[in-house]
């Protein structure tokens, strides 16, 4: 039994841990020998920490012998992302001029998952700087998709999203800017959960000066995993109080949420090139939806290019103050490659300008919010292209024209600060297939029931083998 440990779910793991059915150590030691067996074909985890996550295991095994209550993940084997801090390891950030950067506190999401019980065995991957939508970077080298090494594991949280998809531990961390969760678990056929502005605490003791402001606004930490449910699981032990974080909010998880309810559904939008089967999976998704109950009507959100556009010029104006200069410094050449390609696409904003944005962002956001009084949830796809091939952002500027239209979905909701889900639907070709699912704000318990209304009726099974990919 113990050498199948790491295909079970997080909730199922940590109610066998309660009821000592199976042994802390056992989890943890099950989901290393998987990682064993497959992190070396794909390179989702860059630091193992196999001597510390089994001592972590021993004494919490203690712990519920000594019959101490037990926290939500008590024992349960997570990853964590190396650009969060976590106590006396390096930072890097995918960047090997921090490779000694040595973080001297957890981060309140790592924090926060210890305290629930969860114990951390590895580390996961994230392109240079977590700017790209693709995970390679000249420390650690490249992830690959355990479905399809010749598509993008997604970025920037392409560690994670490949690390839960092969079985390496049932619960991965990741965070998300402009789709870093979203994408990720899109490309690898697994839930990912962006939750709104507020929802986890966010802080890395080891920064030298405090983010930008549209970075604060757009960026929020969040879980991957395998089951919708085990989403919920982690969101509830990341959301945990932080003074750190001057943006948390202590708003109820669950609230007086129902389903089914009315849900908008946008599958193509004027402008964009649209895949036909992003197209399909959406319509897919809307009929099991339907089957679940909801009320569905074909609308698209209000001025979706305009948020979309707003993220792009507010992240690239804002990168003038301290993250070009970084990346011209510190990045490798595919980073600055693709730096430069979205900065050709970005207008430079002057304060007017800049402020004025900012001002923009409030009209849109009430827009938004008016839309979703009206439609509690928007289905509309994760991007308007299935995952990219690997490196496509290495191809020029237009190339990089097409892949900012393409992951506007994620961009127009990133830069309003609210949540989103990714859920997969399937495999097109070999290669996964999924859709977001959109909600108010703190309204993710809603996106998780309507995930899983989509899990129950979807047919992609995870874990995949990475060692049979592509046959």
């Amino acid at each position: 039994m113990s050498n199948e440990i790491w295909r079970w779910s997080a909730v199922d793991l940590a109610s066998r841990i309660r009821f000592r059915e199976v042994s802390c150590e056992e989890a943890v030691a099950s989901c290393l020998h998987r990682l064993d067996q497959v992190n070396p074909q794909i390179n989702a985890v860059v630091d193992v920490l196999a001597a510390q996550a089994m001592q972590a295991a021993a004494l919490a095994d203690a712990a519920l012998a000594r019959g101490e209550a037990a926290g939500p993940l008590h024992g349960v084997p997570v990853t964590v992302k190396v650009n969060v801090d976590l106590e006396g390891y390096a930072t890097t950030n995918g960047v090997g001029a921090y490779r000694d950067a040595l973080a001297c506190a957890d981060s309140p999401v790592v924090a926060n998952l210890r305290k629930a019980g969860a114990i951390v065995i590895g580390r996961t991957n994230t392109p240079a700087f977590s700017m790209r939508w693709f995970t390679d970077n000249d420390l650690h080298g490249r992830t690959v998709n355990p479905w399809n090494p010749e598509r993008t594991p997604g970025g920037s949280s392409g560690g994670a999203a490949a690390a839960v998809a092969a079985g390496i531990g049932p619960l991965a961390h990741g965070n998300d800017q402009g789709g870093s969760i979203r994408y990720p678990a899109y490309a690898c056929g697994v839930p990912g959960l962006r939750p709104s502005l507020g929802r986890v605490p966010a802080f890395n003791p080891s920064q030298a000066k405090e983010r930008t402001l549209g970075m604060q606004i757009s960026s929020v930490q969040g879980p991957l995993a395998r089951q919708v449910a085990d989403l919920r699981l982690g969101l509830a032990a990341m959301a945990a109080p932080d003074p750190r974080d001057p943006w948390w909010v202590p708003a109820p998880l669950e609230g007086s949420v129902r389903f089914p309810v009315r849900v908008a559904v946008c599958s193509e939008l004027p402008g964009y090139a649209v895949s036909p089967a992003v197209a399909g999976a959406v319509r897919q998704a809307a009929h099991w939806l339907e089957q679940a109950g909801c009320t569905i009507e074909e609308v698209a959100p209000p001025r979706l290019r305009e948020a979309a556009d707003l993220w792009l010029a507010l992240t690239l104006s804002e990168a003038g103050a301290g993250v070009r200069q970084a990346v011209e410094q510190d990045g490798d050449k595919p980073m600055r490659k693709a730096f430069a390609s979205m900065n050709a696409h970005a207008p430079q904003l002057g304060l007017t300008q800049y402020m004025a944005a900012l001002s923009q962002r409030s009209t849109l956001l009430r827009e938004w919010q008016a839309f979703l009084a009206r439609y509690p949830l928007l289905l509309l796809p994760v991007s308007w292209q299935p995952p990219f091939p690997v490196d496509a952002d290495q191809k020029g500027d237009d190339a990089m024209r097409w892949i900012l239209d393409a992951q506007s979905p994620m961009l127009a909701t990133a830069i309003l600060g609210l949540p989103g889900l990714s859920v997969p639907t399937g495999l097109v070709d070999g290669v996964p297939m999924g859709v977001q699912l959109v909600a108010g704000r703190f309204q993710e318990a809603l996106c998780l029931a309507g995930g899983e209304a989509i899990e129950a009726r979807a047919s992609c099974e995870v874990p995949v083998d990475p060692r049979r990919a592509g046959q």
